[in-house]
């Protein structure tokens, strides 16, 4: 119930009247509801890590869907290899297998080397010796069709960078079938060129360098001369 309050009047005769009115309230105005920004739809994270056993045959069936078509216009290139040798792959030593997932689904799978290893490979480890070539063999690169152009592709290969500037090596290294426009293409733009070998291409990594540069040291501080005046050794002169 709105409290009201008694004003007094004074009426023409002079007496006071008094009258009961409604308290004059200042009018409110309703603030407004500040629209909220719309945040940016987040999308998609993607996630690398190495390969484990149990994952062998979810990879191998990625494999087979993600060179469908390259298999189908590069006869003389087919990917990935057998099974068993895929099996045999992951027992040996020196070889990377990264697996890169979004929620959970692979999306991509990196195989790299760091010396030329199984009987399947003719890559000449002197041509590289000859040139002071510390390769990163990229053995195979696969992303899956549904995720091309959506940067996995990128991030994949970023990752390879990293690894090799880990492990001080110089060059990614590796085969693409001739015929395969699409794919040198890509490479060509992120900075590979052809080596002599006729599908073998190398791009080179960014590292630092074990040792640092010379730095030039500043001057050595010389020794300031003691201001004149009266020594403190020996007597004074006499009056």
């Amino acid at each position: 119930m709105a409290r009201r309050r008694a004003s007094r009047k004074q009426d023409p005769g002079g007496a006071t009247a008094t009258t009961s009115e409604q308290v004059a309230r200042p009018r409110v105005v309703p603030k407004t509801a500040s629209r909220s920004r719309k945040k940016p739809p987040v999308g998609p994270v993607i996630n690398v890590r190495h390969m484990n056993r149990r994952d062998i045959n979810r990879v191998w069936d990625f494999l087979k869907i993600s060179f469908r078509d390259v298999n189908a216009e590069t006869v003389e290139y087919q990917r990935p290899r057998s099974k068993r040798r895929f099996e045999e792959v992951f027992e040996e030593e020196g070889i990377e297998q990264l697996v890169f997932e979004v929620d959970g689904d692979i999306v991509a799978y990196a195989e790299c080397s760091y010396e030329v290893t199984g009987s399947d490979n003719w890559i000449n480890p002197r041509y590289f010796e000859k040139r002071d070539m510390r390769p990163l063999f990229v053995d195979e690169i696969a992303v899956h069709p549904d995720w091309h152009g959506r940067g996995v592709g990128s991030f994949l290969l970023e990752q390879l960078h990293h690894l090799a500037r880990v492990h001080g090596l110089t060059h990614l290294v590796l085969e693409v079938a001739e015929n395969n426009e699409r794919a040198l293409s890509w490479y060509r733009k992120r900075a590979f060129k052809k080596l002599d070998a006729a599908i073998f291409m190398a791009c080179p990594i960014e590292i630092e360098p074990e040792l640092l540069p010379p730095r030039e040291l500043p001057p050595a501080r010389t020794e300031e001369p003691e201001p004149a005046g009266d020594s403190d050794d020996g007597d004074s002169s006499s009056e």
